[in-house]
């Protein structure tokens, strides 16, 4: 299995204290983040993207192009870019840029967004989030594989003889589909032969399966090899103590404070994705995706996800609410001690030599 560290920048005071840092010192921890995570051996890390609400990740593309700089060679990724928002041709040109500065360690996830907000900001109307992603996905797949495109669309403007520069470092870099709640992503990525990323992170496990499932069989109704067909996973959380009952103690704090926190913000929205479906930590450890426990049982849990998901990524993010030195050692932690045994029994080809779409800058 592949490991990803995401970190959607959120923004927020701690649900208990109020502290809170800096965006400049919030934004920093990004980057320096980043440089440990590789450090530590993890394979990908990735940055969100948001519009609304209490993130600084409204601008990625200048993140990651600081993260090109400042690593060597982890792969660069996001989680998500919001396409259904973005101009294809400038998308096309900003993630070509970053694939250049990284050398070719460049892959990206794309989505509609959690955020329903972002779309009147932008002139866009929520009821076609998902016209905007599937048009926008497939103009940005010509301009990233195509000179002198001719474009005849709905809703962006169309085009006769675009080449967008720079083009990509070394041919188009892969696209995943960021997926959650809905089956019109799914069904895109499988249309497509693209791999899928799926959110794992607020609702039961069934929920998800039953839309990795749907991709697998879409997949192979579109002719497409299942090889191609790769699965990454999102978490709900990740803590580690000596215990599981310190682990549980210790987190108890920010998770339950987070869960009302977005049930007061979605009071009366009953979509699934906009709230966690589990309130307390005790209910998420046992039946939703939050690692919280020692390394020895997250890994297990892992495993045990793995049986349903079969993914071959695990992604996971540190809550910046954290004391950083404990965030830190969070992250090391499970580098040193939940990731060998998780890779002790579960194997992939994923961005190794056997996998012709890897990023091409890849080279461990």
């Amino acid at each position: 299995m592949r490991f990803q560290v995401l970190d959607i920048v959120p923004h927020t005071p701690h649900p208990v204290t109020g502290e809170i840092v800096s965006v400049h010192e919030r934004l920093t921890r990004v980057v320096d983040t980043a440089v440990r995570a590789e450090k530590l051996g993890f394979d990908s890390y990735a940055v969100g993207e948001r519009h609304q609400g209490e993130f600084v990740s409204s601008a990625p593309t200048v993140l990651l192009g600081a993260l090109a700089r400042a690593t060597e060679t982890i792969l660069l990724s996001t989680g998500v870019t919001v396409l259904s928002l973005l101009d294809p041709v400038r998308v096309a040109e900003d993630y070509a840029t970053v694939d250049q500065l990284s050398g070719g360690r460049l892959e990206i996830v794309i989505g509609k967004g959690n955020e329903d907000k972002h779309f009147p900001m932008f002139g866009l109307e929520l009821a076609k989030q998902y016209e905007y992603l599937t048009e926008n996905y497939e103009l940005l797949r010509r301009l990233l594989r195509e000179t002198s495109v001719d474009w005849d669309g709905i809703h962006h403007t169309d085009l006769h003889g675009v080449t967008t520069f720079p083009r990509p470092f070394d041919g188009p870099f892969r696209i995943w589909h960021g997926s959650a709640t809905s089956t019109q992503a799914v069904d895109l990525a499988a249309k497509w032969g693209d791999p899928l990323f799926s959110a794992n992170a607020l609702q039961p496990r069934e929920a998800y399966q039953v839309l990795i499932d749907r991709y697998r069989e879409k997949l192979a109704e579109h002719g497409h090899d299942p090889s191609v067909g790769y699965v990454g996973s999102g978490s709900g959380g990740l803590f580690l103590a000596d215990t599981d009952d310190d682990a549980v103690a210790q987190y108890r704090p920010i998770y339950e404070a987070t869960a009302a926190k977005l049930a007061a913000a979605h009071a009366g929205d009953t979509r699934k994705g906009k709230t966690m479906a589990f309130t307390t930590i005790e209910e998420a450890v046992a039946h939703g995706p939050a690692l919280v426990g020692t390394p020895e049982r997250v890994a297990a849990k892992i495993i045990d996800y793995h049986k349903s998901y079969r993914h071959d990524v695990q992604s996971i993010s540190i809550n910046p609410v954290l004391p950083y030195p404990q965030q830190q050692e969070v992250l090391a932690r499970f580098a040193e001690e939940v990731v060998p045994l998780v890779r002790r029994e579960i194997t992939t080809t994923l961005w190794g030599p056997d996998d012709p779409g890897r990023a091409s800058g890849l080279t461990g």
